[in-house]
């Protein structure tokens, strides 16, 4: 099972739900993505949810502050590492990015910030400590890729490529942007064309799965709505979008076997 011990810097180390009610997102994703779970201990009334496949984090999930639910919906948020959360937010400033929550203690786990992009997408910075995040990759149920959706990609690009070193380049054939990590293709940014102009900028995230249909009949049976798909996309793989029972957005993705990013 291949595990992630120390997510490297620039990678997306965690996604985390904000739900109105934590009990019922175990409810619609342990069956779909075969995960389990455990509650530890955060102080307080809280309860912080951490699902797991064999064991190790896959994903997160904690429960809405009042303030928040009158602000925003429910939502996947992606968290991506950096050994300095300060000097990060710092830079994604200066970029012309918002800072909305400062870096900040996470107790002894780590360090993290809440930031929006210059094009109106939100996204997280985590610096661990005693906490890295996501431990498990490659297999079902895992975060597999992560698009972001926006109506202004080239100033996206400019965006991430200085905050992360992100190296970010059109495929052969379209006009679709692959991110890449180091040596790993880690997500991408869809045409301008493809950004629904009634939905924000956001992060999409990807699980993968054994079955792309399979999982996506069993998303309405769950109590979450199927927004498009499945759909193959050649030598790629293929996909569906959906939304779960509190209507967060996220993506299920079966890969290619013989599938390879091309710049």
């Amino acid at each position: 099972m291949p595990s992630i011990e120390h997510p490297p810097p620039g990678s997306f180390c965690m996604v985390e739900l904000a739900s109105l009610d934590p009990d019922r997102a175990k409810q619609f994703y342990e069956p779909l993505f075969g995960w389990s779970h455990d509650n530890p201990p955060v102080g307080g009334d809280s309860v912080y949810t951490l699902f797991k496949i064999g064991g190790r984090v896959a994903a997160s999930a904690y429960s809405m502050r009042p303030q928040e639910r009158a602000q925003v919906p429910p939502h996947w948020q992606l968290y991506v590492a950096v050994e300095n959360a300060d000097q990060s937010v710092e830079r994604a400033a200066a970029l012309g990015g918002t800072v909305i929550e400062g870096a900040f203690d996470v107790f002894e786990h780590g360090r993290m910030a809440v930031l929006q992009d210059p094009t109106g997408a939100y996204f997280s910075l985590w610096q661990p400590a005693k906490t890295g995040g996501i431990e498990i990759a490659n297999v079902p149920g895992a975060l597999c890729w992560a698009d972001l959706n926006t109506r202004e990609p080239e100033a996206a690009k400019q965006f991430y490529e200085k905050l992360f070193d992100w190296k970010i380049t059109a495929g052969r054939n379209d006009d679709y942007l692959h991110i890449r990590n180091g040596g790993d293709f880690i997500g991408g940014i869809p045409p301008a064309g493809f950004s629904n102009p009634y939905v924000p900028p956001h992060w999409l995230a990807y699980y993968q799965v054994e079955d792309v249909d399979a999982s996506a009949s069993k998303i309405a049976g769950l109590g979450g709505k199927l927004y498009f798909g499945p759909e193959s996309m050649e030598n790629v793989g293929r996909f569906a979008v959906a939304a779960d029972a509190e209507g967060a957005s996220f993506a299920i993705f079966k890969p290619d076997p013989l599938s390879e990013p091309r710049e």
